[in-house]
């Protein structure tokens, strides 16, 4: 946010914090005449251009299902971004966490990206994400369908047997065994 082109009775008495919080406070036709190079953007446009979505309609759809938060506040498809603002958007299971650093005139190349925003996402965030992958492939693999005739009956066969105290083992008593 440009600090100079501020009234100098601004200036002096309020400093940028308080222009910060301004923003919301003031009407938005009294922001633009404090504010000559006034940058904004729709939020979902913005995702677009710094390279969060593929397509401009995935941005608006994940905006109306409430995944992103402006400020800590659930964004609309329209709401407006501005230079410092904060964003979290949740994709894939991560929580993303960028700050507005300028505004794109457009979309811009992945080498560009960073010009715009900077990532404050956790290293938690993706390192919970690396924990969901390793218990999905805990389960059958992908593709291989449904449990054979042989596959259902092992697994009755172990859900179905009595667990054995003294060795801890779940196998059933053979059939020469008395019990």
């Amino acid at each position: 946010m440009p600090f100079h082109n501020i009234n100098p009775f601004f200036k002096s008495t309020f400093g940028k914090a308080y222009l910060k919080r301004a923003r919301y406070n003031f009407p938005l036709f009294l922001w633009k005449t404090f504010n000559k190079e006034f940058k904004e953007m729709r939020i979902d446009k913005y995702l677009w251009c710094t390279r969060y979505f593929k397509t401009r309609n995935m941005a608006t759809n994940s905006c109306k299902k409430g995944h992103v938060k402006s400020n800590g506040q659930v964004a609309k498809p329209g709401r407006e971004v501005f230079p410092m603002d904060e964003i979290v958007l949740r994709k894939n299971q991560i929580e993303y966490q960028m700050t507005v650093l300028d505004i794109p005139p457009s979309r811009v190349g992945a080498k560009l990206v960073d010009i715009y925003r900077k990532d404050t996402t956790p290293a938690s965030a993706f390192e919970h994400n690396e924990l969901l992958q390793y218990s999905k492939e805990y389960y059958r693999k992908k593709g291989t369908g449904r449990p054979t005739k042989k596959d259902r009956r092992e697994i009755e066969d172990y859900l179905d047997s009595p667990q054995d105290a003294e060795t801890g083992d779940g196998a059933a008593p053979s059939k020469n065994e008395t019990p």
